[in-house]
């Protein structure tokens, strides 16, 4: 594919953006009728399958994990989280946009990363609503 195609993908399908690759496995957690629909066919379409949910019983190449203030306590949430990853698998932490119904503040997602171990590499606009934090799991 040429670089003016790879750019035109990311334009119409923000999950190009954020490193999916075709033949991954992508556990979806905390999926609610407020998720992003388009960014989730965006994601089914570049891995070629669908994503596996919070009842998949082996490890998954990447997290999406859905998660709003009122979910509970996010450093619990991520911990279990990097105990479905594979080695060298990543978390995309995806939290409501300021103003939003359920926003989490930066400095609250970056605490929690902290203590769960997992180092933030980027956050980026993936959708009307949401924004997304991507969070790599400890070398085991």
């Amino acid at each position: 594919m040429s670089a003016t195609a790879d750019h035109a993908e990311e334009r119409t399908n923000p999950a190009a953006r954020l490193g999916f690759e075709p033949g991954q496995v992508v556990q979806e957690i905390g999926f609610d009728e407020d998720a992003d629909q388009d960014l989730r066919e965006g994601i089914e379409s570049v891995i070629g399958q669908e994503l596996v949910d919070e009842d998949y019983e082996d490890v998954a190449d990447v997290v999406v994990l859905w998660f709003r203030d009122e979910d509970g306590d996010l450093t619990d949430v991520l911990v279990d989280a990097i105990g479905l990853l594979d080695e060298g698998g990543m978390i995309w932490l995806l939290t409501p946009k300021t103003g939003r119904d359920g926003y989490v503040e930066p400095s609250d997602i970056n605490d929690a990363a902290q203590t769960a171990g997992l180092s933030q590499t980027k956050s980026i606009s993936v959708a009307k609503d949401w924004v997304g934090t991507k969070l790599i799991a400890p070398k085991r």
